[in-house]
């Protein structure tokens, strides 16, 4: 079978396990407090130009959502998202099992505008049964969204604008950063992701490693007694070494980006190969993720050999699937799969 699902379907990239393995035997501290997340978060500090950003390592991005989201909102609040974010769709509930309400508005392409979130602000705010109803204490957006689409520099900072002048975070699910950060539309650096929200993480899990999120607090703004916390959601890692080793192997000699630039290298020539053979493209994009409308029938067959993410329903005879690569993907992988196709 040929993987095409999803960008976590491989184990770790090679350099990343190089190190894990060469220090294995290296005794450490627990709970992150060890010399390799110690190294691992001044590389990511220096990465984003901010020596005074604080940083924690978590095990995966459900977790780090519900544990950051969680942590920053107070009992009355609520969190606005994309009707299409991975909290408000693919999460299982998870911000509101823990007692926060996601409140999802209006998207396109994935993607929030400020005026909108200006617009949900100024509407709740104007209501005069407000005090009645869940209040927004905080914006939460993916980069890439969940269509493979990014956000550009301009629009990050409008978004921040508008969240700082209702005095509310922005906060930034980085699962997939990597590869919207070095794909060829992108105007954004993580110096940039950095100076225009107030947190995010850097996905590891889905650009090479086993697993592991930096969560990255910007603005001196980490919520009391966070560690605890981490800990009550049951998230504290007591070998954090785990993460902080693939971490410091990740932001060495740029490998993160370096990684994620050839898996955009794949999906482009994924993207040609398919247009050539006609194929339509549910949203276009240059990240890591296509979307392609294809015949129900020859899903079926298609997926006799290949595994693939359906995505939704199009229509009565047509459906949306999603093709993902990664670190690991090869050429000769896509050119298997284009014949299939």
């Amino acid at each position: 079978m040929l993987y095409f699902s999803n960008d976590y379907s491989y184990g770790a990239h090679p350099e990343v396990l190089k190190h894990l393995t060469e220090t294995s035997m290296v005794a450490a501290a627990g709970y992150g407090e060890d010399i390799f997340c110690i190294r691992a978060k001044e590389k990511i500090r220096e990465a984003i130009g901010n020596e005074k950003a604080e940083i924690f390592f978590l095990t995966g991005g459900t977790q780090t959502n519900q544990v950051v989201i969680n942590s920053l909102l107070q009992k009355h609040q609520g969190v606005i998202s994309a009707h299409t974010g991975h909290i408000a769709t693919h999460e299982a509930g998870a911000i509101e099992f823990t007692g926060n309400k996601v409140l999802p508005i209006r998207h396109n392409g994935g993607k929030i505008s400020s005026a909108d979130v200006k617009d949900y602000l100024e509407t709740f705010y104007n209501d005069e049964n407000h005090p009645h109803m869940v209040y927004p204490g905080m914006v939460y957006i993916s980069f890439p969204s969940e269509y493979g689409t990014i956000y550009y520099k301009d629009e990050l900072a409008s978004l921040h604008n508008v969240c700082k002048q209702y005095q509310i975070p922005l906060y930034i699910d980085g699962a997939r950063l990597g590869y919207g950060l070095m794909a060829q539309d992108s105007d954004l650096t993580l110096k940039d992701i950095a100076e225009n929200c107030d947190v995010f993480y850097i996905g590891a899990t889905k650009v090479g490693a086993l697993c592991g999120e930096a969560v990255v607090f910007t603005k001196s703004n980490v919520p009391d007694c966070f560690i605890t916390l981490i800990k009550k959601h049951g998230a504290l890692l007591s070998k954090g070494r785990l993460l902080g080793v693939q971490f410091e192997a990740l932001f060495t000699d740029e490998l993160y980006l370096k990684i994620s630039r050839q898996a955009l290298e794949r999906a482009s020539y994924l993207r040609k190969g398919l247009k050539e053979k006609g194929y339509r493209f549910f949203v276009e994009n240059m990240t890591n993720q296509i979307f392609i409308i294809i015949d129900n029938e020859k899903l079926k067959q298609l997926q006799k050999k290949v595994v693939v993410s359906f995505w939704e329903k199009y229509d009565a005879r047509h459906s949306v699937i999603r093709l993902a690569t990664c670190w690991a993907t090869e050429k000769e992988d896509i050119d298997e799969l284009l014949k299939i196709m």
